[in-house]
C-alpha cells in the first residue's frame, strides 16, 4: 500500500520497480456491485514476498546487521539470547517472530485483550492483471482478493472463517474470478496460514519489545500487516535510542489504532450479506463515499471527517 512504500523509503529501501507492479487503489466487488477508487496519493505495488525480503536483508547488511541464519534460539534471559548453548549478551532483545512468538511467551506478554483468526490461501497464476486495481471479491463468509504482482501474474488470496475452505472450492463462487482464470497455469503451489485480530495488553517490559505480528496483528484483508511493521520499527528505533521502551507502548497503541479501526469496519461486511449489498450499492451510487473509505484508510482523512463520511454512507443506505 502507498502507506507502506513511504514507511519502506524511510527505512533506507526503496522497491525496485523492475521486480513490483503498480495499481492504483481498490475495487470492491459483491452481489453484481463494484465500486473503485484511486489511492489518495501515489500507488501501490504488488510484490512477491522474496523479492521485497531481498532488498530488506540487503539494506540490513548495508546497516551493519549480522545475519545468522539456520540458528535455533532456544531461549532468553536477564544477560541475553540463548543460541543452542551460546549466550549473545544485548542490552535490548526483540521478538519479531511472528504471530505465534516464543519470545512472547518467553518473556510473559502473552496476554492478550482480543484475538480472534481467520484462515487464508493464496496462490500466484499465469495470467496478465485484468485490473489496474487491487480487488476484494466480497461473498458469503469469504472474500477472494486480487493483487497483480507481474505484467502476467496476479496473486489470488481467499480469507475465510473456515480451515478447511481452499481456493479450488471458494473459486466456483465468484464466476468473474474463474472466467478469468480459467486455463491459467500455477505460478505456485497453494499455501495458507492464520489471520489474526490480536490486541495485546503489553508490547515491551524492561529490556524484551515486540514488533509485527508477535506485538498484535489487524486482518490481512486491510492490507496493512507490513506497513504496522514498518512504523514500529521507527518508533522502537527511537525509544531505544531514549533507553525507554515504555515510548515504544505509548507509540505502538497509536499506530495500531487506525488500522484497527479499519479492520473492524471493513469487516462488517462479512458479518451479514443485507448490510453488505446495500452498502455496496450506496458506494456505488455515491463513489466519493468510497473513496473517503480509502482515504482513511491510507491514513489522509481525519477520524472526524470520516465519521460524517459515515454519516452520508447511512443515509444513502436509507435510499438503496
Amino acid at each position: 500500500m502507498p502507506g507502506s512504500l513511504a514507511a519502506l523509503r524511510k527505512l533506507g529501501v526503496s522497491i525496485d520497480s523492475s521486480q513490483a507492479y503498480p495499481f492504483r487503489g481498490v475495487r470492491f466487488a459483491g452481489g453484481g456491485v463494484a465500486v473503485e477508487s484511486d489511492f489518495p496519493t501515489g500507488v501501490g505495488f504488488g510484490i512477491r514476498r522474496p523479492a521485497l525480503h531481498h532488498q530488506m536483508i540487503e539494506q540490513a547488511a548495508r546497516a551493519g546487521v549480522i545475519l545468522r541464519w539456520g540458528e535455533h534460539v532456544t531461549g532468553i534471559s536477564r544477560a541475553g539470547v540463548l543460541l543452542g548453548p551460546e549466550l549473545i549478551r544485548c542490552r535490548w532483545i526483540i521478538g519479531a517472530d511472528g504471530g505465534t512468538s516464543r519470545v512472547r511467551r518467553w518473556a510473559g506478554l502473552d496476554s492478550m485483550t482480543r484475538d480472534t483468526v481467520r484462515f487464508g490461501y493464496r496462490r500466484h497464476y499465469h495470467v496478465a492483471p485484468w485490473s489496474q486495481f487491487m480487488e476484494i471479491h466480497w461473498g458469503d463468509g469469504c472474500q477472494i482478493y486480487v493483487t497483480p504482482v507481474g505484467a502476467d501474474q496476479v496473486c489470488v488470496a481467499l480469507l475465510s472463517h473456515g480451515s478447511q475452505l481452499r481456493l479450488d472450492d471458494a473459486l466456483p463462487r465468484f464466476p468473474d474470478i474463474s472466467r478469468r482464470l480459467d486455463g491459467a497455469r500455477f505460478a505456485t503451489a497453494e499455501r495458507g496460514g492464520i489471520s489474526a485480530s490480536r490486541k495485546l495488553q503489553r508490547v515491551q517490559s524492561a529490556q524484551v519489545a515486540l514488533i509485527g505480528d508477535a506485538s498484535g496483528s489487524v486482518d490481512a484483508i486491510t492490507g496493512e500487516g507490513l506497513f504496522l511493521a514498518f512504523q514500529q520499527a521507527m518508533a522502537l528505533a527511537g525509544a531505544m535510542e531514549y533507553g525507554d521502551l515504555g515510548r515504544y507502548e505509548i507509540a505502538h497503541r497509536r499506530i495500531c489504532r487506525r488500522p484497527a479501526f479499519m479492520a473492524d469496519f471493513i469487516l462488517m461486511l462479512d458479518r451479514s450479506s443485507w448490510i453488505r449489498g446495500r452498502v455496496l450499492r450506496a458506494m456505488a451510487r455515491r463513489p466519493g463515499i468510497f473513496a473517503n473509505i480509502l482515504a482513511m484508510h491510507a491514513g489522509e482523512l481525519p477520524i472526524p471527517d470520516f465519521i460524517l463520511n459515515t454519516f452520508a454512507l447511512g443515509y444513502q443506505m436509507l435510499l438503496v
